[in-house]
Order: structure tokens, then C-alpha cells, then sequence
């Protein structure tokens, strides 16, 4: 395998594939004494909206005051 000279590398899929890097998947270089190393990088992006909504509902946040039967005659229009 070798690096353009752009400095890409292309990474095997069946290696891809056991180590779980899918598409837009962000790795970090570690550099060691014999080598460099490619690991999926921790969570640096910003959450997605969904996942900020998720996290929202995980706390608490999506308590209402309705009851149940409340909310099921606004869906079904009989409020």
C-alpha cells in the first residue's frame, strides 16, 4: 500500500469493516515509538439536533402536564 502525494492512504475494507470506521467516521494518528496508529477519534463534533433533543428527554426535560388521554383525543381531534 502506498500514500499519494496527496497523503491518502486507502484502508482495506475488510479492515474497515472489523474495526467499525464507517463513512465521515473521524480517526485520530496516534505516533509511537515504532509506528503510527489510526483510532476512531472521541466525540469532538457538536451533537446533531436530534441528539440534543434525545439527551433533553434523557434528563427530564420532556415531562408535559397533559395525561395521557388528554394527549390522545388532541391526536385524535376530539379536543
Amino acid at each position: 500500500m502506498r500514500i499519494t502525494s496527496k497523503g491518502q492512504v486507502t484502508i482495506p475494507q475488510a479492515v474497515r469493516e472489523q474495526a467499525g470506521l464507517l463513512p465521515e467516521t473521524e480517526v485520530e494518528f496516534v505516533v509511537e515509538r515504532d509506528g503510527v496508529r489510526i483510532v476512531k477519534a472521541r466525540a469532538t463534533r457538536r451533537p446533531t439536533r436530534g441528539a440534543r433533543a434525545v439527551e433533553r428527554l434523557r434528563r427530564g426535560a420532556g415531562h408535559v402536564s397533559m395525561s395521557t388521554d388528554e394527549i390522545m383525543a388532541l391526536t385524535r381531534g376530539e379536543g
